[in-house]
């Protein structure tokens, strides 16, 4: 089986959905900011699947199975067995099949983000545990529905697999590799959250503001509202080309809350053929729990 693309579009993945090889999974969870601040109250999107979905999808649960559920922070990346056995049970793993992850939209509920940012972060999960043939769907579930494809309700299912690869510990930032690069040049830092959260002009963590020297891509201004499609390739090149994002000689590290938005702007980095990219999965939440570390609260110049 030959590598999928990194995103693929609603036509190319109706015309697979009989593919014996093709692995669907409906990563769909929710966010919800709390009236009165701090952060937000999360919830599986499991309901929403079992009410609609695309037909042969399986649902994996990123906020039950997929994170470690022992860890201070949410959606910290699960031990490797953890992982593969959940994935296992999924029907993924095998060398021969391939994976489209899609979601259900609405990442933020009442926020108007089009990005399928909870596709991105399971899609970087089997990156990280070495299974490269996987695709996000552009557009998720909300563009599948728009134009009027098939849906279900019925359950999908597939073969148990064994899940085969090693953990590419490269994708993988820490806290203590965020602080190394506060001092290297060579390393570019960009928070995915909106202009407003890297202003520290909200209080969803523990402390607002960005980390010093980080660059702002908001996640949410990557697609299309309409269209709810990634925009044309000249328009991303420009967006990370103005933050220098695309230098060759360069790391990039993303980060956003609890890397989940950073997931989708490194696949799009990744799209645009920066692979020197890794994703800080402590993110905000980790790094404003720790009143040592410095935050700066003036967008950089």
């Amino acid at each position: 089986m030959s590598h999928v693309p990194l995103i693929v579009n609603t036509e190319w993945l109706a015309g697979r959905l009989d593919d014996p090889k093709l692995r669907l999974l409906d990563a769909t969870t929710f966010l919800k900011p709390p009236e009165d601040g701090g952060y937000y109250d999360v919830w599986s999107g499991r309901d929403v699947y079992e009410e609609g979905h695309i037909p042969g999808a399986v649902y994996a649960d990123l906020l039950h199975d997929l994170s470690a559920p022992d860890s201070a922070f949410a959606f910290t990346v699960p031990s490797r067995e953890r992982f593969t056995e959940k994935m296992g049970e999924l029907g993924v793993g095998d060398d021969d099949t391939y994976v489209v992850v899609y979601d259900q939209g609405n990442a933020i509920v009442g926020a108007p983000v089009i990005a399928s940012d909870w596709a991105s972060r399971l899609a970087w999960q089997l990156r990280y545990e070495g299974y490269d043939n996987v695709a996000v769907l552009d557009g998720g579930f909300v563009k599948w529905k728009e134009e009027e494809r098939p849906v279900t309700t019925e359950p999908g299912a597939y073969p148990k697999a064994i899940f085969k690869g090693e953990r590419r510990p490269e994708l993988l930032a820490t806290k203590e590799d965020v602080k190394s690069a506060l001092e290297d040049e060579n390393v570019i830092l960009v928070n995915s959250l909106s202009e407003a959260d890297f202003n520290g002009e909200t209080d969803t963590y523990a402390r607002s503001g960005h980390i010093p020297g980080s660059v702002n891509v908001f996640f949410g201004n990557l697609s299309n509202p309409e269209s709810k499609e990634l925009y044309n390739e000249e328009q991303l090149r420009d967006t990370f080309e103005k933050v220098g994002a695309l230098d060759e000689n360069k790391k990039v590290i993303t980060y956003c809350g609890s890397g989940i938005a950073a997931t989708w702007n490194a696949l799009i980095l990744n799209k645009l053929g920066q692979h020197n990219v890794s994703m800080y999965d402590g993110s905000m939440t980790e790094w404003t729990a720790d009143s040592s570390l410095p935050l700066d609260t003036k967008k950089d110049k």
